[in-house]
Parts: C-alpha cells; sequence; structure tokens
C-alpha cells in the first residue's frame, strides 16, 4: 500500500480546491469525472444523469452525492435525451419492414 506524503497530500488538495465537485465523493468518481473534463458542478449541468451514469467509477452513492451538491445550488442534471429509436420512430423510421 502505498503512503501519502504531505507533498502527494497538498497536491491531491489542491486539485479538489481547482473545482467544486463534493469533497466527500469517492476517488473513482473523481478520477471518472476528470478524465470527461468535469471538475466543476456547473458543467455536469450539461449531461444527463444517465451519461453521468455511464462513467465508469460512478455508481448510485456519487450519482446521490451530486444530485444533492447540484440541488444545493439550484442545479439539476440535464434533462435525458431520446432514444435514437424514439426519435427515429417520429420521423417515421419504423423497424417493419
Amino acid at each position: 500500500m502505498k503512503k501519502m506524503n504531505s507533498k502527494n497530500k497538498a497536491a491531491s488538495s489542491l486539485d479538489q480546491q481547482e473545482g467544486d465537485l463534493p469533497p466527500k465523493l469517492s476517488q473513482p468518481a473523481h478520477r471518472a469525472l476528470a478524465a470527461a473534463g468535469i471538475r466543476k458542478l456547473e458543467q455536469l449541468t450539461r449531461f444527463s444523469e444517465a451519461e453521468i451514469k455511464q462513467l465508469h467509477g460512478i455508481g448510485p452513492n456519487a450519482l446521490a452525492k451530486l444530485r444533492q451538491a447540484l440541488a444545493a445550488r439550484g442545479l439539476s442534471f440535464a434533462k435525458a435525451k431520446e432514444s435514437t429509436e424514439c426519435s427515429l420512430q417520429k420521423v417515421g423510421f419504423s423497424r417493419d419492414y
């Protein structure tokens, strides 16, 4: 197991200070969001919960914490996008041949 020295702790703390994501969010969730280029809560409003849930490292607990943090600021996830199949049906495309 790798020990965190004071230099690593300071770097980790600095990384979290750059954004405003919940501090109690798990490290896998932080890494998943960072890999997607998300460091601030406001950036989450561009994505639906379903899209964020697909990120490796984001589970039900992380989603709940993110939802609470967004709500505390009067923000929310984007509305879920319609599936391609539903969109195609609206324009008259059918799987029936």
